[in-house]
Order: C-alpha cells, then sequence, then structure tokens
C-alpha cells in the first residue's frame, strides 16, 4: 500500500503538473491543425518547421554564448532529428486514411513501446505499481474510445489499414524520440539537445517540404485565420518541446507519454465549455481513470531510490560515450581515498583502544 506522504512529494506534483501543462499544448496544437485543416490548409511538415527554427535560433543562441564543446556526438542529434520530423509527419498524415479513434486507440502503442526501450537500453526497472499505472491510464483512453464508439462518432476512413499502419509506425518513432531525449537530456545537456534537434529538424523539414509540400505552400491564401493557427500552432510546439526535457529528466518517457493520454479530454472540456457541447458520460469516467493513473505511476518514487544507487555503474558505464569520464574517474578515486583513510583511521582507533585495555 502506498502512503499519501510517499505519492504526494514534491517531485510527484511538478510531475504531475508539467504533465498536464505539456498535454494542454498538445491539445492547442491539436485545435490548431484542425482550425487549419477546416480552411483547407494540409501542410503538417510546414507547420512544424518554425517550430524548429524558433528552437534553432533561441537555444542556438544560447549554446554559442556559452562555446563549450559538445557532449554528445553531432550524428546522435542528426539521427534523432529524422526521426522526430517522420514521427510528426506519420501520425498527422494518418487523419486522411483512418477515423480520429482509431489513431487515439493506436497511438497508445508508444506506451508500451517506450517501456521496452526504456528497459532494455535505459536499464529503467519498472515495479508492479508501475505497471499498474500505466494499466489504468490505458483502460481509461479506451474508455474514451467506447464512447466514440457508443456515440456514433466514428467514420472509417478512406483506408483504415493504412492510416493504422501509419500511426503505428508514427507511435513507434515517437517512442524512439523520447527515450533518446530521455537519455540524451540525463547525460549531456537540454539547451545542446534542444538547439541542436531544431538545426537538423529545420534542415530536414526543409527538405521534406521541398519536396513533399511545395504545391500546397504556394496555394495557401495567408489571412489572419489562417496565420493565427499557424503561428499559434508553432509557438505552442515550442513550448512543448521545450519542456519536454524537463519532464523527461524527471521522471522519464513513459510519465511523459502517460501524461498526455489525457490532452484528448482535455479538447473534451474546452468543447463542453467553448463550444457548448454534449458529450457522452464516459469521457469524464475515463479522465478520472487516467488521472489515478498517473498519481499510480508517479507515488512512491522514495521506493525506487535503492534502483538507482544500484544503477551507478551503469549510467557510469553509460556516461563513457561523452566527455564526463574523467570527472567521473576523479570523483571515484577520491571516494576511494576517502574510504581508505576512514578505514586506517578505524583500525588506529581499535589498536589504541586494545592497548587500553593491556594496560
Amino acid at each position: 500500500m502506498l502512503s499519501f506522504k510517499k505519492i504526494w512529494t514534491k517531485k510527484t506534483l511538478v510531475a504531475l503538473g508539467l504533465g498536464q501543462f505539456l498535454s494542454l499544448l498538445i491539445t492547442s496544437t491539436g485545435f490548431s491543425s484542425s482550425e487549419l485543416a477546416r480552411r483547407g490548409i494540409n501542410a503538417p511538415t510546414s507547420q512544424s518547421f518554425l517550430n524548429y527554427v524558433l528552437l534553432a535560433i533561441v537555444y542556438g543562441s544560447i549554446m554559442l554564448y556559452r562555446k563549450q564543446a559538445l557532449k554528445a556526438k553531432w550524428y546522435y542529434y542528426a539521427i534523432l532529428s529524422l526521426v522526430d520530423v517522420e514521427a510528426n509527419f506519420l501520425v498527422v498524415k494518418a487523419y486522411q486514411y483512418t477515423s480520429i479513434t482509431s489513431v487515439m486507440l493506436l497511438d497508445c502503442w508508444s506506451i508500451p513501446s517506450v517501456m521496452v526501450l526504456t528497459w532494455f537500453f535505459l536499464s529503467t526497472k519498472y515495479r508492479f505499481k508501475k505497471i499498474a499505472g500505466v494499466i489504468v491510464c490505458v483502460a481509461g483512453l479506451v474508455m474514451v474510445v467506447f464512447s466514440d464508439v457508443h456515440s456514433g462518432d466514428r467514420s472509417g476512413g478512406s483506408n483504415p489499414r493504412k492510416g493504422d499502419a501509419l500511426v503505428i509506425a508514427g507511435a513507434t518513432l515517437y517512442a524512439i524520440s523520447n527515450v533518446s531525449e530521455e537519455f540524451l537530456v540525463k547525460n549531456a545537456d537540454r539547451v545542446e539537445l534542444m538547439s541542436l534537434l531544431g538545426f537538423f529538424g529545420a534542415i530536414i523539414s526543409a527538405i521534406q517540404i521541398s519536396i513533399l509540400e511545395r504545391n500546397e505552400i504556394k496555394s495557401i491564401h495567408w489571412s489572419a485565420g489562417a496565420a493565427f493557427p499557424f503561428f499559434g500552432f508553432s509557438l505552442a510546439m515550442f513550448l512543448f518541446y521545450s519542456f519536454v526535457p524537463i519532464l523527461l529528466k524527471i521522471s522519464g518517457s513513459t510519465m511523459l507519454n502517460l501524461s498526455l493520454l489525457t490532452s484528448d479530454m482535455w479538447a473534451v472540456v474546452i468543447r463542453i465549455f467553448a463550444y457548448h457541447e454534449k458529450v457522452d458520460w464516459m469521457y469524464f469516467v475515463a479522465f478520472a481513470a487516467v488521472a489515478v493513473g498517473l498519481v499510480v505511476y508517479s507515488g512512491g518514487d522514495k521506493e525506487e531510490a535503492p534502483h538507482h544507487a544500484d544503477g551507478g555503474d551503469e549510467d557510469a558505464e553509460r556516461s563513457k560515450h561523452f566527455d564526463e569520464e574523467a570527472g567521473s574517474s576523479k570523483t571515484r578515486e577520491s571516494g576511494k581515498l576517502d574510504l581508505a583513510s576512514t578505514s586506517n583511521a578505524d583500525e588506529e582507533d581499535i589498536e589504541s583502544k586494545n592497548v587500553g585495555k593491556k594496560s
């Protein structure tokens, strides 16, 4: 049983609050994309392009001001950027072929993918309560899907199999991207990650736009109604990308993906209060289930401390890819010297006590 003191720690509250902030940002990007689609603008890579440019300018300026050497190889960031750009492209493209209900359900594939990848590559330990929290969260989202089916809000799409395959592929790439970012943000530097992700992401997006979306960009009739959601999407994505590494460092990739499950339910809340729409009662049950699952997953981190201590050697082994090896070696040597001096002092005390007893 988990006590409330173990659940409601400062770390847990920060992780939950930040996760929901990121979920709201994703919700806002969804509404922006819907408005652009309603106006006949279908350019997913172009929407993300400005986000990557903002990341490169803002964090690249900080990186240049620091004048520090890279802590990770540049091609790590190039590969990560390619994966991230294509993940965004595939999932947005899937909406043209399958229903939104299918996208919502299949997008959950990123959660078990993240868990497997973090367990295999980052040696993350998942206790029963963590797995239980994931199951509760996914069950909550399945309720949303059943609610859509019950309400009749489901269309098959022009090519459901193709759309479903795109979603699964995109969700898998999202998982790879999230786990890679978690590894880099814990072993390298957040500013370095954001600046180079933006730099390479902008280059890859520009190439893809010139090949796939050149005619679409030319046909856009720019107006205030089109520009506001377009730039609003980019700003929300920029904030999302800026805060994601913080949550990854606090709670990891699985907590991030679980938190984003609530984005669909925040969209329902906005529809209720902003557009006065009526929704099925199962949405509220689903929202509560996801909230409980998040608390169960993120609670009781104090029990995980021994795992982190035992995993110190593994973390040191992974950090060999970066330039921190020398500092780690010095720390270990100083620890050995302290231990040796402590042992010598204890031996001297024992000897002095024995001499005192003999006298």
